[in-house]
């Protein structure tokens, strides 16, 4: 026993019943304990496979240091919760399929598994079996020349029942995620061994599929574009009895998987059936594995750690993530959202409990006139770029970001969707009054007061809140005097539904004026600008009427008026994590940034990296930090690994010659 892997079982369900049978065939791996959420639960599973250790919750279990792996066997709603929980007790992971409801949930359990160094593995037992070895082995080889079309199917007719899980919204019900999952993992994994990759992602996604009266899709069907011109069809019903097989169309031949998904039942023979169109009889390939899949898919994980992984070369969690992320665009196309995903819904955190600043955060917080509140120096942009399901996506970044610290939020009324979701966030936090909430108003065309506070109440309504805390004019408009600005923004102050306020994308001989004004007048004036502001220079405006704060002259001017910065596309919009001079690809970044010069201080900017152990992402953002001059960075991470990178500048101090260095001063 001593050298097998000790195993927890989490969840006492078929699924864990299954798992275990297979287990007990494996000699490299046995079950040491099972979780329940009752103690009789517990103790009835026990006593069935004859395990030493029966506790009467998750918690417990996790608790005990002699387990090394978990296999989570939950409803899908609760895997996040119980997944980023065994990481953080140190437990290796094989998780049920489908790793997730969505995407953010699976990121979020990705950045804990890489935070605690321990494995993980999604539990699709078809990817263990020698069957899909054998498959990916002849698209290699190509037994069927180029691949053209993939299709996949898994489909049955189930009982009617709205309570289990397959019906049911609550419990992650519908065919997408519960079986769509294994085409869409096929159909990429395919996809990408004919290109030479482990999984391809698909460029696009057309979907139909009738979702019933109890809100699940029950049958669906995806045509999906991939590089290399491969077309793929995917299909998955829970309430429809479809052919569950795979074929694949290559130039020169096809190949029939008829039983893709459990190989041949618990072990048992399966076939795959290969046509060459130059041969006149198909050639039929027979393999019998000898032992049940759910047990290689414990083998596969000791298999592993004994060769010192904490991935599976059969389905790393990189794949897991891209999968769960074009699940979620299925699901979107069908219009398959679930109920607590919604933009108005109650979405929990994913420890299920009350947010609290770590204690060991290195957050540091500035100060704006007119704010009893400090300010994170780090902001977080509020665009909801890169999120599909947005409600979650941004809740758990912005969980992230408060939990770290973090509590300026950049918002603006020409975000759309940006405003209700923060608001959405601090309700179901119940944090608003620990939060700065930035907002911004009056674009253009519609940069005038009127449009001002019409967008204020409309902004204070869709965020469920009465003041914003630090408000900024979107745009100037040089055809309407400073003052009437300055006036109506004093209106609001004076009526509690702002606290401060300022100037984005403002001159600062505009600034002057403003500030002029009030002060002639005894009214408030500008606390802050908030220009562009980055260690890259922002050779082309990102967007119509934007202005930059790095020239020499705008950098002597904050500094003899020590005016708090609050600095937009701080880090260039990615400029220092993806640029290269040859990658042209991406328009925007060549537009606004690509320049010698930029490409200079990128080169700086690696270097001093590299002699302080950290990214050059980290420096960029250090150098805006680092100023003579009070500066709040404004950045959008669009996934929890940016956002892990991008905090670790704040551990990063540089003296003025190394600032004047970044810069190509000296």
């Amino acid at each position: 026993m001593s050298n097998k892997l000790a195993w927890g079982i989490i969840s006492t369900g078929g699924i864990a019943h299954t798992f275990v049978k297979g287990l007990a065939q494996t000699d490299t791996g046995y079950a040491l304990a099972v979780g329940s959420r009752n103690q009789d639960s517990a103790d009835a599973f026990a006593d069935e496979f004859g395990i030493e250790r029966r506790y009467a919750s998750y918690d417990a279990l996790l608790s005990d240091p002699d387990i090394q792996a978990v296999y989570i066997a939950t409803p899908h709603p609760m895997h996040a919760e119980w997944a980023v929980k065994a990481a953080q007790h140190g437990k290796h992971i094989l998780l049920e399929k489908p790793a997730t409801v969505n995407y953010p949930e699976t990121m979020a359990i990705l950045e804990a598994v890489k935070a605690n160094n321990v494995f993980f593995m999604e539990a699709f037992m078809y990817r263990c079996h020698p069957q899909t070895a054998k498959i990916v082995e002849l698209i290699r080889e190509g037994a069927i020349g180029k691949v053209r079309s993939i299709n996949a199917t898994f489909s049955f007719q189930a009982e009617y029942e709205p309570e289990r899980r397959w019906l049911n919204p609550a419990l992650g019900g519908g065919g997408i995620l519960d079986i769509g999952c294994y085409c869409m993992s096929m159909a990429r994994l395919i996809a990408g061994t004919a290109m030479g990759k482990t999984f391809a992602d698909p460029l696009s996604i057309k979907a139909f599929g009738h979702v019933g009266e109890l809100g699940c899709d029950e049958y669906t069907s995806a045509v999906m574009l991939f590089d290399d011109n491969i077309i793929s069809t995917i299909s998955s019903g829970i309430q429809l009895n479809q052919e569950s097989a795979v074929r694949i169309f290559g130039s020169e031949g096809n190949i029939y998987i008829p039983e893709p998904w459990w190989c041949g039942s618990a072990a048992g023979e399966c076939k795959i059936t290969l046509t060459k169109y130059s041969d006149p009889e198909p050639q039929i390939i027979t393999m019998d594995s000898g032992k049940s899949m759910f047990g290689m898919e414990a083998d596969e994980v000791a298999k592993s750690l004994s060769e010192g992984k904490l991935y599976s070369d059969k389905n790393s969690p990189e794949d897991t993530l891209s999968n769960m992320k074009a699940l979620d665009r299925w699901r979107i196309e069908i219009g398959m959202i679930y109920e607590q995903e919604k933009p108005h819904a109650f979405y929990p955190a994913i420890l299920n409990r009350p947010l609290a600043v770590k204690p060991d955060i290195k957050m540091t917080y500035g100060s704006v006139e007119g704010l009893e509140k400090k300010v994170s120096r780090l902001g977080m942009g509020v665009m909801l770029d890169g999120a599909e399901i947005v409600l979650p996506h941004m809740s758990i970044m912005f969980d992230s970001f408060f939990e770290a610290g973090g509590n300026a939020f950049d918002t603006a009324h020409i975000y759309g969707q940006a405003d209700t979701i923060l608001g959405q966030w601090m309700a179901n936090r119940g944090v608003r009054k620990d939060t700065v909430v930035i907002g911004k108003g009056a674009h253009t065309p519609n940069c005038n007061p009127a449009s001002l506070t019409t967008q204020l109440f409309e902004t204070l309504d869709n965020m469920q809140t009465d003041y914003i805390d630090m408000y900024f004019m979107h745009r100037d408009n040089e055809d309407i005097p400073a003052g009437e600005f300055i006036d109506v923004l004093n209106e609001h102050r004076a009526a509690g539904r702002i606290r401060a306020f300022g100037g984005s994308n403002w001159s600062l001989k505009r600034v002057e004026e403003a500030n002029e004004y009030a002060k002639s007048k005894g009214l408030a004036g500008f606390s802050a600008v908030s220009n562009n502001f980055s260690l890259a220079e922002m050779m082309n405006p990102v967007w119509d009427g934007c202005i930059r704060a790095s020239d020499p002259e705008s950098m002597a001017w904050f500094t003899k008026t020590q005016l708090p910065l609050f600095a937009w596309s701080s880090q260039s919009r990615g400029f220092f994590t993806r640029a290269t001079p040859e990658d042209r690809s991406e328009e925007s970044l060549v537009h606004c940034w690509y320049s010698d010069d930029n490409f200079r201080r990128l080169e700086r900017a690696t270097e001093l990296a590299a002699k302080k152990g950290v990214e050059p992402i980290n420096i960029a953002v250090a150098y805006v930090l680092c100023q003579p001059f009070p500066t709040i960075a404004l950045i959008g991470p669009r996934s929890l690994t940016e956002w892990n990178s991008s905090v670790k500048a704040l551990g990063v101090e540089l003296t003025p010659e190394e600032l004047k260095w970044l810069n190509l001063e000296i």
